[in-house]
C-alpha cells in the first residue's frame, strides 16, 4: 500500500529503455597464459636473483576485486617457492576489513583470496611499526608482519583514483602508503585529506620502500572489460619513477559511458569489490571530493543495493540521492565508518533517501529532476561501475545510440521490469 511518499510518487512514469552495447577494445592476456606472462615479466627483471633459500618473503594483497588476483598470487607464491623461500601472504588494505585482522582476512576470503587458494599462509594482524619519519617530518608506519619479512613483493593494480589525481593514485605507491600501513598509517597519510594526498602518497610510499625490503613491484593494468591487459615488474627503484607512466596507461584503457550526460543514473549494485568508494566514480562522475573530476554527468543517483563481497560496508552510498530498504538493511556501520573516519571523507556515507523499493527510489530522483525539457528526464541504467559493456538508455537517446559508433542497440523500447513488490527482476544481471 505504501504511505505519503509513495502516494506522491505513484503517477510519478519511469521513460521506456533500450539494452545497449557499448564497444570497447578488449585485447588482454588469457588466464591461461598469465602464470607463464607473469614468469617472462620476472625473469626479464632479474627477479629471482633477489631471492635466496630460506628467506621469508611477504606478498602484498589488497581489497580490490582484480580480475585473476588470485591466480596471480597464487603464480608468485610458486615463483618464490620454486626458490626454495617461505612466501605468505600479508593483507593489505589499510582500514578495510572493519579496521580487524579477522576483517581484512574476511574480504580476502570474499576475492577467493585464502590460504588454500594461494598455496601460503596469510598473516593478517593489524599491528604496525614505526617506519621513520617522511621528509616532512611526519611519522609513517608499516605492517609488523612485512617489517619482519626477508623481502616484499608489493603487488597491486594500477589505476586512477576516485578522489584526487597525482602522478601515483591507486597502486603500488599507494599500496606501500597506505595499503601496508594498516589503519594506524592510513590514518596519518589521510590527516592532511585528498588535496594533499597526491603529494603524500609520494612521500609516505618512499619512507615505506626505504624502510622495507622490498624486492620488487608487480603492477597490474586491466582493460574497459576487467580483463587483466598488462603485468609489468618493476625493480625497488624503478617504482616510484615509472609507475606514473603506467598510470597513465591504465587511465587510457578506462572504460565511459559513451553519452556524457543524464539526468538520473540507476546503479543497480555498489561495492567495495568494485571501487574503493563503492563505485568508481571516473565512470560514473559520482566524485565526493572536489580534488578529481571526469565521467558522467548527472542530476540524481539511485544506487539499489549492496554487493556482498563489501561484507556490509555501504562506504559509496554518500554518492547518490536514493536508495533502498534494502540497501539500507545490509549496511553494517561498524563495518563501514572505520574507512572513511580513516580516509576522512565521511561524505561518502551520508544517507541518502531511503525508499521502499527499487522503482520508488528511481521515481524520486525522475521526480526531484529539473530542466529536463519536454520530453522529460533522461535515465541511464548500469549493473555496476565495473561492467558497463551492456547499459540501459531511456527513449530519448535514441537519435545518439544511431549516430554513436561505439554504441550498438539490442533490444526494442521496453519498460524497466519491476515485479509486483516494486523491484527490479533484473536487478545486476544488465549484461548478463
Amino acid at each position: 500500500m505504501g504511505g505519503v511518499v509513495s502516494g506522491l510518487l505513484r503517477e510519478v512514469p519511469v521513460p521506456k529503455v533500450v539494452r545497449v552495447r557499448q564497444r570497447f577494445p578488449d585485447d588482454h592476456i588469457p588466464a591461461e597464459r598469465l602464470p607463464e606472462h607473469i614468469l617472462e615479466q620476472l625473469a626479464r627483471a632479474g627477479a629471482a636473483e633477489k631471492i635466496r633459500p630460506g628467506m621469508k618473503i611477504a606478498i602484498t594483497a589488497g581489497s580490490r576485486g582484480i580480475q585473476n588476483i588470485p591466480l596471480i598470487l597464487r603464480t608468485l607464491v610458486a615463483f618464490v617457492r620454486s626458490l626454495g623461500a617461505e612466501p605468505f601472504l600479508v593483507a593489505a588494505m589499510g582500514s578495510h576489513g572493519g579496521a580487524t585482522a579477522q576483517g581484512q582476512r574476511e574480504v580476502l576470503a570474499g576475492l577467493g583470496i585464502t590460504e588454500e587458494s594461494a598455496g601460503c599462509p596469510i598473516r593478517s594482524s593489524m599491528e604496525v611499526v614505526s617506519a621513520g619519519r617522511n621528509a616532512e617530518g611526519a611519522e609513517v608506519f608499516m605492517s609488523r608482519d612485512a617489517a619482519q619479512a626477508d623481502g616484499v613483493i608489493v603487488c597491486n593494480r594500477v589505476k586512477a583514483h576516485t578522489c584526487f589525481r597525482g602522478p601515483c593514485e591507486s597502486g603500488l605507491m599507494k599500496m606501500m602508503a597506505i595499503g601496508l600501513g594498516k589503519q594506524a598509517g592510513a590514518d596519518h597519510c589521510h590527516r592532511e585529506g585528498f588535496q594533499n594526498m597526491a603529494k603524500n602518497i609520494q612521500l609516505f610510499g618512499s619512507t615505506v620502500l626505504n624502510a622495507l625490503p622490498v624486492l620488487f613491484g608487480v603492477g597490474i593494468l586491466e582493460n574497459a572489460f576487467d580483463h587483466t591487459a598488462e603485468v609489468v615488474v618493476l625493480d625497488r627503484e624503478e617504482i616510484p619513477k615509472k609507475e606514473p607512466e603506467y598510470l597513465a596507461k591504465a587511465m587510457a584503457l578506462l572504460p565511459r559511458i559513451y553519452v556524457p550526460e543524464c539526468e538520473v543514473l540507476v546503479v543497480d549494485t555498489i561495492g567495495k569489490n568494485f571501487s574503493g568508494g563503492g563505485m568508481d566514480a571516473n565512470i560514473t562522475g559520482t566524485f565526493v571530493t572536489p580534488y578529481a573530476s571526469g565521467g558522467l554527468r548527472s542530476q540524481r543517483v539511485a544506487m539499489l543495493d549492496l554487493s556482498p563481497e563489501s561484507h556490509s560496508n555501504g562506504t559509496g552510498c554518500g554518492m547518490a540521492h536514493a536508495t533502498t530498504r534494502r540497501f539500507f538493511e545490509k549496511m553494517d556501520f561498524e563495518q563501514t565508518y572505520p574507512n572513511v573516519i580513516t580516509s576522512t571523507v565521511i561524505e561518502n556515507v551520508r544517507i541518502p533517501m531511503v525508499l521502499r523499493n527499487d522503482r520508488e527510489a528511481i521515481q524520486v530522483c525522475l521526480r526531484t529532476c529539473t530542466g529536463a525539457g519536454p520530453q522529460g528526464p533522461r535515465l541511464v541504467r548500469i549493473s555496476n561501475s565495473m561492467e558497463i559493456e551492456h547499459i540501459y538508455l531511456s527513449e530519448q537517446y535514441l537519435p545518439q545510440i544511431e549516430e554513436c559508433p561505439y554504441l550498438e542497440r539490442e533490444s526494442e523500447l521496453m519498460d524497466l521490469p519491476f515485479d509486483g513488490e516494486g523491484n527490479l527482476t533484473d536487478l545486476g544481471r544488465i549484461g548478463k
